[in-house]
């Protein structure tokens, strides 16, 4: 193959299944060359999601405890004041965050509450960070009044193959979701579209799953690739494991169908082993969701991803408008000594009281 030839948009089930088969050192190493050729190898675009509006979703997707189909233990928010979204704008990137994601629990938005989110867009934008917004989905008009707001990134999954796309959702189309996409293509704004792996589906799914991403044109600027979180209270919470080397062989060949894409390690990385992540980053990953939590659920302390970096060589990914790449580099190396201090004095004292 040639690693810098254009994008496709034609991959087959056969081409996509023949990549899922090759042996893993083949498949990563076919991946690491695709990956070289596209980005900085060691680079690692970094970014916070924040739920602005939480919960009583009308949609039933089985995988949500935002849902209210289902009983969980997340509690109906409403949407966040502008002020706090500025406030944990701040924070994320003062963390290291080049962009600052912001998720509301609605089939659709509606106009009053669009006045808010525009008004965000502009603030958390002028703070010189990227933005994103999913918001279910939009209409033509809504879309171009987010992109006069200045909204770099919609996101909008897919979640899975069409084939099983009605085992976890009923309440909207597959052909609803293409159509966002879509229109917030034709408004200007940049894709942010994947799936969530893990929810009981076949390997012939994971193939048709990224066989539709791919079919994208041009492909998602974005693509995050979520390992499915088992919330209890939601239909999938006893859903067998998937196996973690099954995971990294999707992050593989997402990798390289979509070569100019940012690959996105998002959901389910508080279950994941520093071991699994990195094999994430080596098959092609480059772009993580930082912070405590990713909407509702958990998601790897900032602490623990910055002395993951250290431990690996990686560094964020920065913007023009942000920092300079070597101060931000400084700054969260200092960050990462004093967690490492901190957990050396944590250790003293436990030690000084047995």
């Amino acid at each position: 193959m040639t690693t810098t030839a254009a994008p496709r948009h034609d991959w087959t089930l056969t081409d996509i299944n023949a990549l899922f088969a090759l042996p893993f050192n083949d498949l990563l190493f076919q991946a690491q060359q695709v990956h070289r050729a596209h980005f900085d190898a060691n680079a690692v675009q970094v970014s916070t999601l924040l739920s602005i509006k939480t919960g009583a979703c009308p949609e039933d997707c089985k995988y949500c405890p935002q849902s209210g189909h289902y009983t969980t233990q997340l509690k109906k928010e409403k949407l966040l004041e502008i002020e706090k979204v500025v406030e944990q704008a701040k924070a994320a990137k003062e963390a290291g965050a080049s962009r600052f994601c912001m998720g509301a629990a609605w089939r659709s938005p509606r106009d009053k509450d669009l006045l808010a989110v525009e008004e965000m867009v502009r603030q958390v934008k002028a703070l010189g960070l990227e933005t994103c917004m999913t918001l279910g989905m939009v209409n033509g008009e809504q879309a171009n009044r987010l992109a006069s707001a200045g909204l770099d990134y919609y996101n909008h999954n897919l979640d899975t193959s069409p084939e099983y796309y009605g085992e976890i959702i009923t309440t909207r189309t597959y052909s609803d979701r293409l159509e966002t996409l879509a229109t917030v293509r034709e408004a200007g704004m940049k894709v942010c579209s994947g799936g969530i792996l893990g929810m009981g589906e076949g390997a012939q799914d994971r193939s048709a799953l990224l066989q539709q991403l791919a079919k994208l044109n041009p492909h998602p600027e974005s693509v995050p690739i979520n390992m499915l979180v088992k919330v209890p209270g939601t239909p999938l919470e006893n859903v067998e494991d998937l196996d973690p080397i099954e995971f990294i062989r999707a992050i593989a060949v997402a990798r390289i169908m979509m070569p100019q894409s940012h690959v996105r390690l998002s959901a389910g990385r508080e279950q994941m082993s520093e071991s699994t992540q990195a094999l994430a980053f080596l098959a092609g990953a480059n772009s993580i969701f930082y912070g405590d939590k990713l909407l509702t659920t958990g998601n790897p302390q900032a602490a623990r991803d910055r002395a993951l970096f250290a431990k690996l060589g990686l560094h964020p990914e920065t913007r023009e408008t942000c920092e300079s790449e070597s101060a931000q580099s400084e700054r969260l190396a200092q960050q990462a000594a004093q967690h490492a201090r901190n957990e050396r004095m944590a250790d003293l004292a436990t030690d000084a009281n047995i």
